[in-house]
């Protein structure tokens, strides 16, 4: 396991991306990555404090406050005198817990799931999400379907459909539906040399239609979480949409909110 750690510890040094996260929060995500992995069996003794310090080389302060995050998603349990261990799934509620504090974290969850997205032809953006959205939607938006699960044959945790501006140009045609864990929106950023300056997220609750209650694999009216990201550009430009239907038993938000003083 130290090996493990060790790994991703000395590949989070190399990429440029993750100087731009605080250092508890890069770190609270390389963890959490390999919990949710399967790298710790439930129950299992987790590391450390000093051996976390000595495995990636940082302060014991961003390894408390790594911990205290991951601590408040139900990732794992802290007993004085009995040391960290990592909770089963039935203790976090059955559900996937995806924490809420960054748009690394908005992604988070999709490297420990996959999903298959399908074309599902061009045209204007539906009106009902056109009107929740305050910026210009105005043009054609190409438009994939999609399902992703945390393994192979287990139910949905998502129905997601994703639509992407006619500005992103041929780009569009070059997306790898197949490529799970990358999600859509980090190729379209490779692909056509975009960055989201602004990600929004509107999250409600909702009933399942019975389209949505078929693909999910729920009763009829069940609830579940819809949740609406709009992704804008240094110029204030939406240029991807998605709109993500969460079963209410599979998924949660771990909100962490820091306190000013």
């Amino acid at each position: 396991m130290a090996k493990i750690l060790a790994s991703k510890a000395t590949k989070a040094k190399k990429s440029p991306k993750t100087t731009k996260a605080p250092r508890y929060l890069q770190l609270a995500g390389q963890l959490r990555e390999s919990i949710l992995a399967g790298d710790f069996g439930d129950g299992e003794q987790f590391p450390t404090e000093t051996s976390l310090c000595a495995q990636f080389d940082v302060s014991r302060f961003t390894v408390r406050e790594a911990l205290r995050r991951l601590e408040a998603e139900g990732l794992i349990q802290r007993k004085r005198g009995s040391g960290t261990t990592v909770q089963p799934p039935a203790a976090r509620g059955g559900a996937l817990h995806q924490p809420l504090s960054s748009v690394s974290d908005i992604l988070q969850y999709a490297r420990g799931s996959a999903v298959v997205y399908r074309p599902a032809g061009r045209g204007p953006l539906p009106g009902d999400i056109a009107e929740e959205i305050a910026r210009s939607t105005d043009g054609i938006w190409t438009v994939f379907h999609g399902l992703r699960q945390q393994g192979y044959g287990e139910k949905p945790i998502a129905a997601t459909t994703a639509y992407f501006h006619e500005r992103l140009g041929d780009a569009i045609n070059r997306l790898d539906l197949n490529a799970s864990p990358r999600t859509l929106f980090t190729q379209i950023e490779q692909i056509a040399g975009v960055s989201a300056s602004k990600v929004t997220q509107d999250i409600q609750a909702t009933a399942a239609s019975a389209e949505l209650a078929e693909k999910l694999e729920v009763e009829i009216g069940s609830p579940v979480l819809r949740v609406l990201r709009c992704y804008v550009d240094a110029s204030g430009e939406i240029y991807q949409i998605s709109l993500s239907h969460h079963p209410g038993d599979r998924f949660a938000y771990s909100m962490n909110i820091d306190v000013d003083r």
